[in-house]
C-alpha cells in the first residue's frame, strides 16, 4: 500500500543515494584523517574536492525539483532531505579545514571518536535513504532513525568530555578556542545528520 502512495521518480532517489555516498566518503576521509594525522594539507584539499562534488550533486537534484512535475514525495520535504544531507558534509569539511587553518599539529582522542560517531551516522543515512525507494518496512527505516539519534546523543556526551579533558590538561586558552570549535564542527555534522533522520521520518510517519 504505502508503495502505491509513492509515486516512481527514480532521479530524486539516484540524487539522495549519491549525496549519501559522497557525504559518507568525506567523514571517512576526515575520520581517517583524525586517526592517522599526517600529510594534513593534501588530505584536507582531498575532502574540500569532495565537497565540491557533494555541491555539485546538490544543485543538479535542486534544479530537478525545479523542473520535474511529478515527485516522490512533498517537494519541500525533498528540498529538506537535500539541504540537510548536503549540510552534513559542510560541516564535515569545515572541521577539516579548521585543522590546516589552525595548524594542528596532532590529533585528539575525542576528535578521532566524535569523527567515528559521524561516519556511523552518515552510514546509517545512507542505508535509510536508500530504503525511501522502496517504502515497504516503514518501521526499518524508523528504527534507523532512531539508531541516528543514539548517535547523536553519543556525539554530544563525547563532546562535552573532550572539552572538559582540554580545560582540565592546562594547555594555553588559544589551543583550547580552537579544538572547541573543531569539536563543535564535527559535533554540528551529527546533528545534521539527526535532521536527516527527522526529516525521513516525517516522510515515512505522512505516508503510513
Amino acid at each position: 500500500m504505502l508503495e502505491k502512495l509513492m509515486p516512481r521518480s527514480d532521479e530524486f532517489f539516484n540524487d539522495f543515494d549519491a549525496q549519501c555516498a559522497v557525504t559518507l566518503e568525506g567523514a571517512r576521509m576526515l575520520h581517517e584523517l583524525l586517526s592517522d594525522y599526517r600529510d594534513v594539507p593534501a588530505r584536507v584539499l582531498a575532502l574540500k574536492e569532495v565537497e565540491h562534488k557533494g555541491d555539485s550533486v546538490t544543485h543538479a537534484a535542486f534544479n530537478r525539483l525545479h523542473q520535474q512535475f511529478i515527485t516522490p514525495f512533498d517537494r519541500t520535504q525533498i528540498h529538506a532531505l537535500l539541504s540537510r544531507i548536503d549540510d552534513v558534509l559542510d560541516f564535515t569539511n569545515a572541521a577539516a579545514a579548521r585543522l590546516l587553518y589552525y595548524e594542528i599539529q596532532t590529533s585528539l582522542p575525542e576528535a578521532t571518536e566524535l569523527a567515528r560517531l559521524l561516519v556511523l551516522s552518515a552510514e546509517k543515512i545512507r542505508e535509510v535513504v536508500a530504503m525511501l525507494r522502496l517504502i515497504k518496512q516503514p518501521e526499518k527505516i524508523l528504527a534507523g532513525c532512531k539508531a541516528i539519534k543514539q548517535l547523536e546523543t553519543q556525539a554530544d556526551e563525547t563532546l562535552r568530555a573532550g572539552m572538559g579533558k582540554l580545560f582540565k590538561s592546562g594547555v594555553d586558552h588559544l589551543t583550547i578556542i580552537k579544538w572547541k570549535e573543531i569539536y563543535d564542527l564535527i559535533e554540528s555534522a551529527t546533528d545534521k545528520c539527526l535532521d536527516v533522520a527527522n526529516v525521513i521520518q516525517g516522510v515515512v510517519l505522512e505516508h503510513s
